[in-house]
């Protein structure tokens, strides 16, 4: 009765089910030790960021390049603002208000200049008003004291691409976005001041790019589900089409012939069946 497991079609089913159940539960096992692993590197950066906060700080060359360890950290570096190339940060989020940063490039004895920021303000960065309570750098030689950043990309969360900014206006604060604002080398990272002078509000930092409990890492336990969901499917389907196969076969066997009546007569109805007649035959 059960030969039809035997034929092509029947081969091509099974071999098909037996390699797409073990894929299906090897992407979505993948997809949730991905989720798992943002969730502990949630729990360690969050660990460094405790322990950046109270580490004591050290030479910016000495944390370079950033990494999720040296991300937060407490970094120093030595040289003169360049008050003629500030830039305003549009579009940045404080403590639930729109405002903008306040990003001014610091050129130090390396031959290269890290932008800082030297806080946010709130209100719009196009507006003569907000943008004239900017305090201006401090004059001569300084030492600065930030927090580490990476370089921004486009695609993280609540930047804006630089395109479409007016001038001395930046979207995404990185190395490539400001090799044509500036005629000089800059580092491919930047720190926030941990004390801004007022009325700018400091700018707490931001966790390292590709950790956390960020919406990539949701991504992950949602497809963990469909990958899930794809292996049962498949299971389920196979049961479907082998039970259907095989009442087919165990109806061949009884003699009973798929799509025609159990009985005599005409396919299309029994032959008992009431006929019409005409008023004359019924006269």
């Amino acid at each position: 009765m059960y030969r039809f497991l035997l034929t092509p079609r029947w081969w091509g089913i099974n071999v098909f089910a037996v390699l797409a159940i073990p894929v299906c539960l090897f992407m979505g096992s993948w997809q949730l030790s991905r989720f798992e692993t943002r969730v502990d590197s949630h729990r360690d950066q969050q660990t460094q960021a405790d322990a950046a906060r109270t580490a004591d700080s050290a030479p910016l060359g000495d944390l370079l390049p950033v990494s999720t360890e040296t991300s937060g950290r407490q970094a120093t570096a030595t040289g003169r603002y360049d008050t003629g190339h500030q830039l305003l940060v549009p579009d940045r989020d404080l403590d639930a208000r729109k405002g903008f940063y306040v990003l001014t490039l610091l050129r130090t004895g390396e031959g290269k200049a890290l932008p800082v920021v030297r806080g946010w303000l709130p209100g719009d960065a196009g507006s003569k008003d907000d943008t004239a309570k900017i305090p201006a750098p401090p004059s001569g030689e300084v030492t600065v004291t930030g927090a580490l950043q990476a370089s921004e990309s486009p695609s993280s969360k609540g930047v804006r691409t630089s395109g479409g900014l007016p001038q001395g206006q930046l979207g995404v604060i990185s190395a490539a976005s400001l090799v044509n604002l500036v005629p000089y080398p800059v580092y491919d990272a930047w720190i926030t001041v941990t004390e801004a002078a007022a009325p700018l509000t400091a700018v707490p930092p931001a966790a390292a790019p590709n950790s956390g409990l960020d919406l990539k890492a949701f991504q992950n336990l949602g497809y963990t589900g469909e990958w899930f969901v794809f292996a049962g499917f498949v299971a389920f389907m196979w049961v479907r089409l082998y039970r259907r196969e095989a009442e087919a076969a165990r109806d061949l066997a009884l003699g009973i012939t798929p799509g025609l009546p159990d009985g005599p007569g005409d396919p299309d109805g029994p032959d008992d069946a009431p006929q019409k007649r005409s008023p004359a035959e019924a006269a």
